[in-house]
């Protein structure tokens, strides 16, 4: 990272909104550079995430960099790839699957961060939580008409569903989006690479 966005990643240690999360032994789990090309909005680490430090570290990134069309190298190389989630902390386990990211986390610490991205060509959006943030009034009535509506969001959005194992019946429900929207998303993404 830039001394910049060094400075950032430690006043988000500092923050007392996060001390909670460091009395757990946690620290924030996301990569930035001044460099990055392509930046990936998910909701929030996962346990496995937050317990390795590395983000995307479970089978939804292995789906996910599958999708992109991207080696590993590539995806954890941050001077190509941010990954900035919406909360950079683990949030812990709720009644279906992992809580939300936490309210006012991406309004505090995104816009500083992305004030030191200057290069970013493309915004991945993974999941609702990113999609309402970034989209605003101009997201779809539900998750499926937004990816649907990729195009709409172009050039500087591209909404996804999250890649969670758990997410296999929405796939196969709509087989439009292997068939029709990830070989738009890998083109798209080798675009800004090559």
């Amino acid at each position: 990272m830039s001394d910049a966005l060094d400075e950032i990643y430690q006043a988000i240690i500092d923050d007392p909104m996060n001390a909670e999360m460091g009395a757990k032994g946690y620290i924030p789990v996301y990569t930035a550079s001044a460099k990055s090309r392509i930046v990936i909005v998910g909701q929030a680490p996962g346990r496995k995430a937050q317990e390795s430090m590395k983000p995307w570290n479970d089978a939804s990134g292995v789906l996910l960099r599958s999708w992109l069309g991207v080696t590993d190298e590539q995806f954890y190389n941050p001077d190509l790839f941010a990954l900035v989630p919406m909360d950079f902390y683990y949030p812990g386990k709720g009644a279906h699957g992992d809580l939300p990211p936490r309210k006012g986390f991406a309004d505090k610490w995104h816009p500083k961060i992305f004030e030191h991205m200057p290069n970013v060509e493309l915004i991945i959006l993974v999941g609702a939580y990113s999609q309402k943030y970034y989209l605003g009034k101009g997201i779809g009535k539900n998750l499926t008409e937004t990816v649907f509506a990729y195009h709409k969001y172009a050039p500087r959005f591209f909404p996804l569903v999250h890649p969670s194992p758990l997410n296999f019946r929405w796939r196969k429900i709509n087989g439009w989006f292997e068939t029709d929207i990830i070989p738009k998303l890998r083109a798209r993404v080798a675009e800004i690479l090559s």
